[in-house]
């Protein structure tokens, strides 16, 4: 399943995937990969990425 609210969340702040991966720590082709719903990432990533987008868990990962 694709991680759009990850992925809209990202452009509303104008980061690029290669930016958000350097502030995570992963690569470009993980954030992708989680865009894309081809990756599951760990609690800890998950954490990352929502300090990175100003969000929840539940507002980017949960699934409704």
């Amino acid at each position: 399943m694709a991680n759009e609210k990850m992925k809209q969340t990202r452009q509303e702040l104008n980061l690029s995937q290669a930016e958000l991966a350097k502030r995570v720590g992963v690569s470009r082709q993980t954030v992708n990969m989680i865009e894309n719903g081809d990756y599951n990432p760990t609690i800890a990533l998950c954490i990352r990425i929502c300090r990175e987008l100003g969000k929840t868990l539940d507002e980017l990962f949960w699934e409704e």
